[in-house]
């Protein structure tokens, strides 16, 4: 399947599709990711990964726009939702160079961002090293991807 919308649906009690987000799931506060839930899961689903991207940040770089806040990956089929603050599953490294969540925090005066909760379901539990980019957990998955979709939350940094 290629990178595509599928049926699987994603929601965050932290925030409404499109609404704001608390700075408790910001770098200006706690910095705890938020808590997700997804359905609707594809037939054949052995293993999810979850990434949080930044579309409108003002970055480019390794051929990819906007900023990865998190790289989440070798989480089982079995679970449909990650708590807040969440330690499961095997941390990439994210465009902060950490291997963790890392929330918004635009720019002073940039407006509003987006930011992107993507979950994809794969037909097969993942066992792979902490660390990955986004372009390397990418290129391992995407033969193995089932079904993928996102919520989206907001946030503005005040000055």
């Amino acid at each position: 399947m290629a990178f595509a919308l599928s049926s699987l649906n994603v929601t965050s009690t932290a925030f409404d599709p499109h609404g704001p987000m608390s700075a408790r799931h910001t770098q200006e506060a706690e910095d705890l990711s938020p808590a997700l839930a997804w359905g609707n899961v594809p037939d054949g689903t052995r293993g999810f990964a979850v990434i949080c991207h930044d579309p409108d940040a003002p970055l480019v770089q390794h051929g990819h726009y906007g900023f990865v806040h998190w790289v989440l990956y070798n989480l089982p089929g079995d679970i449909r939702s990650l708590d807040e603050g969440s330690s499961q599953g095997v941390a990439g490294t994210n465009d902060a160079g950490k291997t963790a969540y890392s929330g918004p925090l635009p720019p002073e005066g940039h407006g509003l961002h987006l930011y992107y909760f993507w979950v994809l379901a794969l037909d097969t539990q993942t066992d792979l090293p902490e660390g990955l980019s986004l372009h390397q957990l990418l290129t391992k998955v995407e033969p193995h991807l089932l079904g993928m979709n996102r919520v989206v939350g907001t946030y503005v940094r005040e000055p």
